[in-house]
């Protein structure tokens, strides 16, 4: 069928985005607010990302340009066996003569197990190659940078362009893949998820035009003239180090990659109101990213589809609440992890709370028409779900750094690409929604093979098909029933073979009304605060 529907009913038009400053509102002739033309592959699972990454750096010559952000990066970590960590591999690319430049997290101390130690240390080594790295705290108190973004551009070369955009950090216990048995490197971890946590995660290979919009993100944080941090503490810690912290001019941008597909791409960004002063390209924080859910929800009709690490908040839950009350035939399908990454008599309550509060908001819209799942390899080990995905009606999908909860929506930096394939996909339903649409070949296909990973479909024994899930409802009802067997034989004492499939039904564990009281408070101090304006605050708008 014919695609009846223009661009700017799902994406976000300029003036939609709500933050006049940042150059990606000049970059496109007439103001356009997504870039057309692109190819967007998705990059299941670390193993996959590291293995492209890693051959894309090295075949970086002098004079090329590799640039990325982090929240944590470990300069030891494999990107595909011994000789391949990252450190030296982006370093070996500086001592080519390619230009690197790279924005880490500086992180909080230690103490509170994040990655400053981590985080300096590879900053280090990069220095010590040519590359240059800085350490950037220019976040909201409590903040972090979030955003996981490598951009390589070759100069004369254009076809070689590529940006890699999603959830995967460059650190330990990424590196899984589909087999779910964990990276060898691991992280200190909840010990629900065993000695090697299982990890599934995406990441996004992007060429085209939108490796410039994507380069520009990157261009506008190191070109930002704002001390690294504000903290005198800090301040005083860089000179002891002798910390790099002023960021050295990177060669003029270069043009856009020419269009090489069918994908538009809309490039999505949230930044925080940041207090006194804010950032040069975001003086108000930006919330690109909540408003893009905010307008393809409007759209939903059939099924909503979401892999996410957290999916926490009322706040931002009560978009999909809504959409799920207003349209009584939209089912909603949420694939998280079975327990929070930690754990302890402090930390359970607070990281579990918001998830409690937020999925009781959602039954009560949609009833039996929401389902959520947890995923296990087939030791019956969980896996930790850190992906954040969304496919809507096979139309519109994104995937990024954002996670569905306060936070990720106005408070850390974050960066999500939204993608809308030109290529309709010819199987039916072929317009799921009803609206016009027609079904997306990258949204179809992006859904349907995370889907078929977790219900082992198309392989010996399993009752699923890859082409039985295209339609909304079959998938929903093959979910459930691939979740009720793997129940019922874990129930059983696991006798008799193991069902095909990897997910277990989500069940919140229950809250005491004081547990509550006590718990909901420190979850919207630390855990889960708003970085928005206070009159955004008021209205709950974005």
């Amino acid at each position: 069928m014919e695609n009846t529907v223009e661009n700017s009913d799902w994406m976000l038009t300029a003036g939609e985005r709500g933050n006049d400053a940042t150059r990606l509102r000049r970059r496109h002739p007439g103001g356009a607010a997504w870039t057309g033309g692109n190819d967007v592959r998705p990059l299941v699972h670390g193993a996959a990302y590291f293995t492209e990454l890693l051959r894309a750096v090295r075949a970086q010559r002098a004079g090329d340009l590799l640039m990325f952000t982090d929240w944590r990066g470990d300069p030891d970590e494999r990107l595909d066996g011994p000789g391949t960590e990252v450190g030296r591999v982006f370093g070996g690319a500086a001592g080519r003569g390619v230009v690197v430049k790279g924005l880490l997290w500086r992180s909080h101390l230690d103490g509170f197990r994040f990655s400053e130690r981590e985080n300096r240390r590879l900053v280090e080594q990069l220095e010590e190659a040519g590359a240059e790295c800085l350490l950037d705290m220019r976040v909201r108190p409590g903040g972090s940078h979030h955003q996981k973004l490598v951009v390589l551009r070759h100069p004369g070369r254009p076809e070689c362009d590529v940006a890699y955009v999603g959830g995967i950090d460059l650190c330990h216990g990424r590196r899984d893949d589909a087999s779910h048995r964990g990276d060898p490197q691991t992280l200190p971890f909840a010990s629900a998820y065993g000695p090697r946590p299982a990890w599934h995660d995406v990441q996004l290979a992007v060429r085209g035009p939108a490796v410039g919009d994507v380069e520009a993100v990157f261009r506008e944080r190191w070109e930002d003239p704002s001390p690294l941090s504000r903290s005198p503490l800090v301040r005083l810690r860089e000179l002891v180090h002798h910390e790099d912290t002023e960021a050295d001019p990177i060669p003029p941008q270069l043009p856009d990659p020419p269009p090489c597909g069918t994908h538009t791409v809309q490039v999505l960004r949230t930044y925080p109101n940041r207090l006194l002063r804010g950032y040069p390209f975001a003086p108000d924080g930006e919330r690109s990213i909540a408003r893009s859910y905010l307008k393809a929800l409007r759209r939903a009709r059939a099924l909503i589809y979401l892999e996410d690490q957290y999916l926490w908040s009322p706040n931002v839950v009560e978009s999909f609440a809504r959409a799920l009350h207003e349209h009584a035939d939209l089912r909603l399908i949420a694939v998280i992890p079975f327990h929070p990454d930690q754990d302890g008599r402090l930390m359970l309550p607070m990281n579990l709370v918001g998830r409690v509060t937020a999925l009781e908001r959602l039954r009560r819209a949609g009833g039996d028409r929401v389902a959520v799942y947890a995923v296990e390899n087939r030791a019956g080990t969980p896996v930790y779900v850190h992906a954040k995905v969304c496919v809507i009606d096979d139309v519109w999908a994104t995937v990024g750094s954002d996670n569905i909860n306060l936070r990720s929506w106005t408070h850390d930096s974050e960066l999500n690409c939204a993608v809308l394939d030109e290529a309709a996909d010819a199987r039916e339903p072929r317009d799921p929604g009803g609206l016009g649409d027609g079904a997306r070949r990258f949204a179809r296909e992006l859904r349907l093979g995370l889907s078929c990973e977790h219900l082992d479909a198309g392989l010996p024994g399993s009752p699923f098909a890859p082409e039985d899930l295209c339609d909304p409802v079959a998938a929903f009802d093959a979910f459930a029933q691939c979740a009720a067997a793997l129940d019922a034989w874990h129930e059983g004492g696991r006798r008799g073979p193991r069902p095909p499939g990897r997910l277990r039904a989500y069940h919140p564990p229950e809250m005491s009304a004081p547990v509550r009281t006590l718990a909901m408070p420190v979850y919207r101090l630390l855990v889960d605060p708003d970085g928005r304006p206070l009159r955004l605050r008021r209205r709950n708008a974005f």
